[in-house]
C-alpha cells in the first residue's frame, strides 16, 4: 500500500484525491494547503489529515507526494522532496522557466526517486488508443498531427496574470501530445497567436487564440489549435495521417444519442470541461504511477518529458514575440 501525501487542495488536488479513494493500492495519508479550510474539506471526505506541507514533504509515513500547488512553487517543494527521497507526481508545468525546470530534473536524477509529469492526456482511453494503433504500424508512419484543444470559456484575468500565458498553461498538454504521437523530437517551431475572446486577456499581456507548427528532422509536421472559447463546448480532437492511412479521436459527447427527423441528425454537446473529458484519464495516471511505485520502476511520463514541453512552450512564446520560427536543440 503506497502512503501518499497530497499538496494543493484546489481542484485538480480533489480530482486526485477522489481518484485515489476509488484505488486499492494506495492511500491519501494527509493534505495541506494554504488555505486552511480547504485541507480541512478534503481531509474530512478523504479521510486523510492535514498537516503542514512541510511536514507531509518530511513525514517518515509517506511515500511519495502529489504537488498540486501553484506552479511558483514547485521550483522549492520538489527540490526539497527530492532531497527527501519521496516519488514525486507533479502538475503541469513543473516551473514557468524551462531553466529552473531543468534544474529541478537534476535534482531529481540526482537524488534517483521516481518523477512522474501529470500529462494526463496521454492516458484518455481513446488518446491512447491512436498512439498504441500507431505504434502497431496501423497506419505507417505518421507524417501529420493535427492537435485542436479549445476551452469552452476563458479563465478569470486574475489567473491569466499569473498562469505564464497560454502557451505554458494550456498549449503545453499539447506540446507533450504532438511529442508523444510524433514519436520524434521537433527540429522547428512556429507560434501564432492573437486575442480575439477578451481584451482584458490582452491587456493583461496574454493571448486567447494561437496556433503552432512543429517539424522534425525527418519532416513530419504536427499542428496544434487552441482557444479560450469554444460556444458548443470543450473541443479536444487528434487526427493522424499517416503513410497509409489516418487515425482520428472525436470529440466526446454527454451521451451518445442521435436524434433524426426532418431538419436532419442532432447529437448531444460536448462534455462541458476537462473534469467530466478526462475522468477516466485521471484515474489511469494515478493508477500508472502507483504502480510503477508498486513495481520499483520510474514512472512514465517523466520530468525529462515535462522539460521538453516546456522548451516548446518556451520556444513558442519566444516566436510568437518575434514573429518568426525558432530553431530547436
Amino acid at each position: 500500500m503506497v502512503s501518499i501525501g497530497l499538496l494543493g487542495c484546489g481542484r485538480i488536488g480533489q480530482v486526485h484525491a477522489r481518484s485515489l479513494a476509488r484505488m486499492t493500492d494506495a492511500r491519501l495519508t494527509a493534505v495541506a494547503d494554504a488555505i486552511p479550510a480547504a485541507a480541512e474539506a478534503l481531509a474530512a471526505s478523504s479521510g486523510a489529515v492535514v498537516r503542514s506541507a512541510e511536514a507531509i514533504i518530511s513525514s517518515k509515513d509517506i511515500d511519495a507526494v502529489i504537488v498540486a500547488t501553484p506552479t511558483s512553487l514547485h521550483y522549492d517543494q520538489i527540490h526539497a522532496l527530492a532531497a527527501e527521497g519521496k516519488a514525486i507526481f507533479c502538475e503541469k508545468p513543473i516551473d514557468l522557466s524551462a531553466k529552473r525546470a531543468a534544474e529541478c530534473k537534476t535534482a531529481v536524477e540526482a537524488a534517483g526517486v521516481p518523477f512522474m509529469t501529470a500529462f494526463n492526456r496521454r492516458f484518455d482511453p481513446h488518446f491512447a488508443h491512436v498512439q498504441a494503433q500507431l505504434a502497431e504500424g496501423a497506419i505507417g508512419e505518421a507524417e501529420l498531427v493535427v492537435i485542436t484543444s479549445r476551452d469552452p470559456s476563458p479563465p478569470p484575468v486574475s489567473y491569466i496574470k499569473q498562469s505564464g500565458g497560454l502557451f505554458r498553461d494550456m498549449m503545453i498538454h499539447d506540446f507533450d501530445m504532438a511529442r508523444f504521437l510524433l514519436g520524434e523530437e521537433p527540429v522547428e517551431l512556429h507560434a501564432a497567436g492573437a486575442c480575439l475572446v477578451d481584451p482584458a486577456i490582452g491587456a493583461a499581456g496574454d493571448i486567447d487564440t494561437a496556433m503552432v507548427t512543429l517539424k522534425t528532422a525527418s519532416g513530419k509536421l504536427a499542428h496544434i489549435n487552441n482557444s479560450r472559447r469554444a460556444t458548443y463546448g470543450y473541443d479536444q480532437r487528434i487526427e493522424v495521417h499517416g503513410s497509409k492511412g489516418m487515425l482520428q479521436a472525436a470529440n466526446q459527447l454527454e451521451n451518445q444519442v442521435t436524434l433524426a427527423g426532418v431538419a436532419g441528425f442532432t447529437t448531444a454537446p460536448n462534455q462541458h470541461f476537462f473534469l467530466e473529458r478526462y475522468e477516466a484519464a485521471y484515474l489511469a495516471e494515478m493508477h500508472a504511477f502507483v504502480g510503477a511505485l508498486n513495481a520499483g520502476t520510474h514512472p512514465k511520463p517523466g520530468i525529462a518529458d515535462g522539460v521538453a514541453a516546456q522548451r516548446l512552450a518556451d520556444a513558442a512564446a519566444r516566436s510568437f514575440k518575434n514573429a518568426k520560427p525558432e530553431l530547436l536543440d
